[in-house]
């Protein structure tokens, strides 16, 4: 099944449940989805790659403006933010733990021959490639400039 097509599984149910939250969240994911599909001028479906970078800009949003209520005290706004993400996480593929990135990037990193911070861009281009959707490009980079430091 289609990302639309669980979405709009989860709209539906959503509606059932009169979830305020999880519609917002579902018809926002909704908009994103058809905004990309026009922009790519074609009315084919998204490829699986572009659907979870779609998923992964929604959340990140979504605990950005979070973080910066929090950093201004606002937490009664932030609370709604958070959980708009965790509607939206739930589409995502499973996290992978700190650990099991490490060991990819450790992977990649003798793969390239990287050595060095010189060799950053060539170990993050793999990273994110072979960890999309599994893991955010800020732990990536955190973990690869440790590895390469």
């Amino acid at each position: 099944m289609s990302l639309s097509a669980k979405v709009m599984v989860a709209l539906k149910e959503a509606m059932k449940s009169k979830d305020q939250t999880a519609l917002t969240a579902l018809r926002a994911v909704k908009s994103a989805i058809l905004l990309a599909q026009t922009e790519s001028g074609a009315k084919e479906d998204l490829t699986e790659e572009q659907e979870l970078k779609l998923l992964q800009k929604q959340v990140k949003q979504r605990k950005d403006s979070a973080a910066i209520y929090i950093e201004q005290g606002r937490e009664d706004l932030a609370e709604p933010e958070l959980e708009e993400a965790k509607v939206i996480e739930q589409f995502l593929p499973e996290a992978l733990s700190e650990e099991e990135i490490a060991q990819i990037v450790e992977d990649i990193i003798t793969k390239t021959g990287a050595e060095g911070m010189k060799d950053m861009g060539k170990v993050m281009g793999m990273a994110s490639k072979e960890l999309a959707g599994r893991a955010d490009g800020k732990t990536i980079s955190t973990i690869v400039k440790a590895k390469l430091a």
